[in-house]
């Protein structure tokens, strides 16, 4: 744990949306080593178990709580809610990590946006911001009501820019974005900065969903992925942990003057013009 009480997390009560996947997962993990209090949000129980387990094996104090509840199901998110203020009495933070992309909400080489399956666009559209809207919109009052607290969201780095065939996470993540500055400034205002909204924007991570895309069977990459590293100045697709260090700043206090911000971690891919 942190020395510095501008990092120091100990105690604070911490919920992160899709705990089960690889970034947010890996981040609820490092909160819970740092001496948060952490739930654990995942649609099914065997994955919540799981990744409890996870956690528990690498931090075998962390005190972490597993709630199954979908991020677009508010009833759900509000027996989650009581059920937390029932155990530890508030709500500290929240990160906002579910999400994620469908085939049929990407454009397909060979294909042209006429070919788009709009029923997946609107599924991605749903899950991304939705599902930040939403836990945000249940789990935010008790912030207030304790008159503390930091929201934190996941964009992109295909929100602020085109990036070819992935035009439903896009343009969800794009939502995700305007939606994080909007709250931002209506919670600042309304509480003079004692509650926080803020975003992390990850560059290109490997992850079993985009794995296929980005590189072959024997780990070679693929045509896309070759051209995401050659953009990349860095030269690499990023680690789930070197997310870590910009959520644990966004979560503390030593972000307290810090809001409606998008904080990339990216190894550069947003500054490159790509020559």
């Amino acid at each position: 744990m942190n020395s510095s009480p501008l990092f120091d997390l100990t105690d604070r009560v911490i919920l992160v949306t899709g705990a089960t996947g690889a970034l947010a997962g890996s981040a609820a993990d490092y909160l819970a080593a740092q001496g948060a209090r952490v739930v654990y949000f995942g649609r099914t129980q065997d994955k919540l178990d799981a990744a409890l387990a996870r956690c528990r094996e690498t931090t075998p104090d962390a005190r972490c709580l597993g709630l199954v509840a979908d991020v677009l199901d508010r009833p759900a998110l509000e027996r989650a809610r009581d059920t937390i203020l029932h155990r530890w009495g508030r709500i500290d933070g929240l990160l906002n990590g579910a999400g994620g992309n469908q085939s049929g909400a990407t454009i397909a080489p060979g294909k042209t946006f006429a070919d788009l399956d709009f029923t997946a666009f609107r599924e991605v559209v749903d899950l991304n911001l939705h599902g930040t809207v939403l836990p945000s919109l249940v789990f935010t009052p008790p912030m207030l009501e304790g008159a503390r607290g930091s929201v934190v969201n996941f964009s992109s780095a295909s929100a602020p820019q085109a990036i070819t065939r992935v035009v439903g996470y896009s343009a969800a993540k794009a939502g995700v974005e305007n939606f994080t500055r909007w709250l931002a400034v209506d919670l600042g205002r309304r509480t003079q900065g004692k509650i926080r909204v803020n975003a992390v924007l990850p560059g290109f991570f490997l992850g079993e969903q985009n794995r296929r895309l980005l590189t072959h069977e024997d780990g070679s990459l693929t045509d896309r992925g070759d051209a995401i590293v050659r953009n990349t100045p860095f030269g690499r697709f990023g680690q789930a942990a070197e997310l870590h260090g910009a959520i644990h700043y966004l979560l503390a206090d030593a972000s307290s003057f810090v809001t409606g911000s998008i904080l990339s971690i990216d190894g550069g891919f947003g500054a490159f013009s790509g020559v």
